[in-house]
């Protein structure tokens, strides 16, 4: 199955959606240009994607293929609708292996989160805080159970410290997006943890998790959330300093 040369100048940078013939449940959302909407079809990787087109084939069904918009002109724009579509509907949801582009910083977000970030509020601590920046794992459509996992574990710290702090912030691009009441810490990868299920984690194993600690812990107090929720504590971080841990009051 191919576009003629005709139809491929017409439909310039496209994004295109996988369903299920039936249920018309999206599976997979992508951008591309001439023909790389048929291109899955051929695939013979183990990925998720390829696996549920296998077996729709075993049903005697083939995928619904649909360009949800084209005649884009350039690349960058066709990501960028690619990666609303994806928060829309959800990662968790579909069978893509990554994140829309550039979804951390641009993806799905609240009203607060908007305020937070392009008019950020400078913030003064005055309880004993653990300052944990996410922002390899974080993105804002990322679900509430997800962001409390990234941001309890696995992380090398000074265990007399880390104690002492009766709450943890999860922290991205130096605004509080969580507020945690720390209940205690705990060796990395001895409490239950959805993360373990996570086999392409650089932490999967016993080894590479000696040294590291995580909490477990509850969404802080109400009055403790709307005190330090969406404040900005980037001037707690010296430049240059990469450490994702910063101890407050403790």
């Amino acid at each position: 199955m191919n576009f003629s040369p005709s139809i491929i100048d017409d439909l310039k940078y496209y994004v295109y959606l996988y369903s299920h013939p039936i249920t018309h449940e999206v599976f997979y959302v992508g951008k591309g240009k001439g023909n790389r909407v048929f291109a899955h079809l051929l695939d013979q990787t183990e990925s998720q994607k390829v696996l549920f087109i296998k077996s729709l084939e075993l049903q005697g069904l083939k995928p619904k293929i649909e360009i949800l918009v084209h005649g884009l002109e350039d690349e960058e724009l066709a990501l960028r609708v690619e990666s609303s579509v994806i928060d829309l509907i959800g990662i968790h949801n579909l069978t893509n292996k990554q994140n829309g582009y550039k979804s951390a910083t641009f993806g799905r977000m609240s009203i607060d989160q908007v305020t937070a970030l392009y008019h950020k509020q400078k913030g003064d601590i005055d309880d004993a805080v653990i300052l944990i920046r996410i922002n390899q794992a974080f993105r804002y459509s990322m679900p509430e159970n997800e962001l409390y996992e990234y941001t309890r574990g696995r992380w090398v710290l000074n265990p007399q410290r880390a104690k002492k702090a009766k709450y943890a912030f999860a922290v991205y691009q130096g605004v509080v997006q969580e507020v945690y009441e720390i209940l205690d810490w705990y060796k990395a990868g001895s409490t239950n943890s959805i993360r373990l299920e996570d086999t392409q984690s650089e932490f999967n194993t016993i080894e590479s998790l000696e040294g590291r600690f995580e909490f477990v812990g509850n969404i802080a107090p109400k009055k403790i959330r709307d005190k330090y929720r969406y404040i900005s504590v980037e001037h707690y971080f010296k430049r240059g300093n990469s450490n994702p841990i910063m101890y407050i009051n403790c």
